[in-house]
């Protein structure tokens, strides 16, 4: 085809571009993957050996350069939004730990807030008042005894109503 500006080019196109073969490729990309920066006699080199002109290997290098960048770029993107989901996973899990720890809170602030008033009738039910429940020899090989005795001590202290008031050990086991 005869086209009307192609009269106006300043270089007439000497050689078509052909197509690479899969031993072309195979070779430029086990190149690539030794250096991906090519100097110009291993360009000269290939040119012969591959029987292509060393423009089009340039160009190819060049062009393998730039994918190869934008897959590095996705293969960091992905890394980061992996890390990024892994972080609001744990952002919202601390967050339910952390309400969770807000409720204990509240609600050992409760018991020791009824613990220090002097009127025990305002107590949730499910607290006794009698000390025989606390100090019974039958809780004395129980966790939960153990337990108890070291939430009173931390909550109120080794002062507090549970704690040796006048010389006596309601923890201790009873001697009847």
């Amino acid at each position: 085809m005869n086209y009307p500006h192609s009269q106006y080019r300043k270089h007439p196109i000497k050689c078509i571009k052909k197509r690479l073969n899969q031993e072309q490729v195979r070779l430029l990309e086990a190149s690539f993957n030794f250096n991906n920066k090519l100097d110009a006699d291993r360009k000269l080199q290939l040119s012969q050996e591959l029987g292509i002109p060393p423009r089009q290997i340039a160009i190819w290098y060049q062009n393998r350069r730039a994918r190869w960048k934008s897959q590095s770029l996705e293969v960091d993107h992905k890394a980061l939004q992996m890390r990024l989901e892994s972080a609001l996973a744990d952002n919202k899990r601390l967050e339910r730990e952390v309400e969770r720890l807000r409720e204990e809170l509240d609600k050992a602030r409760e018991i020791l807030l009824a613990f220090n008033t002097p009127n025990y009738s305002s107590l949730p039910p499910s607290i006794s008042t009698s000390c025989d429940d606390v100090g019974s020899s039958s809780l004395l090989g129980d966790s939960k005894n153990q337990l108890d005795k070291e939430l009173f001590a931390c909550l109120i202290g080794d002062e507090g109503p549970f704690g040796k008031p006048n010389g006596h050990d309601f923890f201790a086991p009873s001697i009847s």
